[in-house]
């Protein structure tokens, strides 16, 4: 399949970069044309317009989206971007992977994705709660704890999903916790939630170093991105020995070959409006220079196709574990696997997000909490036995990681919509 160019040149458009991956997984796999059909298209495609009133007085009006891509195995589940280049393109895409991901990782649930194309850096605290409810009222017939269950994403938090959750309750009458993930503990939030994603991505960084029999304690990364992922996975995959060398953010990269200490480059960026701009125990660097420097393992943590045909060629890690999504286009896949290079794709790696907000949604149902010790155990073994299930599948098929994980969540899900019938 062709993957077209978008708005911005030299990215792919999202979506279709997607369905590339997804039809070389459905022919492996022999998916008939009715299941593929089924599978390709979205359930459900919302646009809203949200009118805001802004501090000083006027109104402006913002473009929301929210796409349910499948509930074939559950309510749909997702988060919402507060981004100037959210588009329906991009939220189609987004809500197909998480589909993906909740089947990987054995989630009950389906995918789903919002977003609202705003800049959040630019609104005051009044604005943005002005937004997330009118948001929320928008899709009140959307979201719903058994329909379509939301949560935090690039540009939005805890906050946000506060305002959300009580929105949505005053508008149903009753509190209703369950209806959004990510949430404070005080409102009935998970216990290692915060870190989950960050910690999915340790937990499949040591297993695939294991595959590749390469010692933690010997190994060295780089990590692009230092927002919630990357700073997590940088601080936890220094705690397992590997040697951070460099970070980065959107002031630039920080390169320092005897290690980086993590945790107080972290306490600097926090102290500094959260930007590294500055750090001084570091060289500076691009972030184009940090992708392709000789590390054992690189971890883009940040936004989607930074990772391309054009620089692939020049990457020298062993291993790259994907934090963010889609961090690489589908024409750059090609070359680094004729270069020999493992990839943790997006749709496994960050999937401890999405499965801890599976176990926020469960103790917000059963009303009783769990320790983090108890989220992060059921969370690690969750993550581990969905990477087995993916490497295993990568030597049945003879295929890469990426294409192996697709296939085992598009034959999950597939066999769902079989055994459910009523077509």
């Amino acid at each position: 399949m062709e993957v077209k160019e978008s708005k911005l040149l030299g990215h792919s458009n999202p979506f279709e970069s997607m369905m590339s991956r997804f039809d070389v997984a459905a022919k492996i796999l022999g998916l008939d044309e009715d299941t593929y059909n089924m599978l390709k298209s979205p359930v459900k495609q919302v646009l809203v317009n949200l009118p805001v009133t802004m501090d000083n007085g006027r109104i402006s009006v913002f473009e929301g989206f929210r796409v349910i891509h499948n509930n074939y195995m559950g309510p749909g589940k997702g988060g919402i971007r507060f981004a100037m280049d959210v588009d329906l393109d991009e939220v189609k895409a987004l809500a197909a992977w998480m589909t993906w991901k909740c089947a990987v990782v054995n989630v009950p649930f389906g995918g789903a994705k919002g977003g609202v194309k705003c800049d959040p850096r630019k609104m005051s605290k009044g604005e943005l709660e002005r937004l997330t409810r009118a948001y929320t009222q928008a899709m009140a017939d959307v979201f719903g704890p058994e329909k379509d269950i939301p949560a935090p994403d690039m540009g939005t938090g805890q906050q946000e999903m506060a305002w959300l959750m009580d929105e949505f309750s005053r508008i149903k009458g009753f509190t209703n916790a369950g209806v959004v993930t990510g949430k404070p503990l005080v409102l009935g939030g998970s216990k290692g939630r915060v870190e989950a994603t960050g910690r999915g991505v340790m937990v499949t960084c040591r297993a695939a170093l294991n595959k590749l029999k390469i010692n933690p304690a010997n190994a060295t990364a780089a990590v692009q991105g230092f927002g919630n992922v990357g700073s997590i996975s940088a601080k936890l995959l220094e705690s397992q020995g590997i040697k951070i060398v460099a970070i980065s953010d959107i002031s630039g990269a920080y390169y320092n070959a005897n290690g980086i200490n993590v945790s107080e480059a972290i306490a600097y960026s926090q102290a500094n409006k959260n930007s590294l701009e500055g750090y001084k125990n570091a060289e500076k660097i691009t972030n184009d220079q940090l992708l392709t420097l000789d590390v054992d393992v690189l971890v883009p943590a940040a936004l989607q196709d930074v990772i391309t045909k054009e620089n692939a060629p020049n990457i020298k890690a062993k291993l790259i574990v994907e934090g963010a999504n889609g961090p690489t286009s589908a024409n750059a896949d090609a070359i680094l696997k004729e270069k020999g290079i493992m990839i943790v794709p997006d749709i496994l790696a960050n999937a401890g997000g999405v499965t801890v907000s599976y176990f926020e949604w469960v103790q917000n149902h059963q009303g009783y909490y769990w320790t983090e010790e108890r989220v992060n155990r059921r969370a690690d073994r969750t993550m581990k036995e969905a990477f087995e299930q993916v490497y295993q599948a990568s030597i049945k098929f003879n295929v890469d990681m990426r294409i192996a994980a697709y296939i085992v969540a598009i034959d999950k899900v597939a066999s769902t919509r079989k055994l459910l019938g009523g077509f």
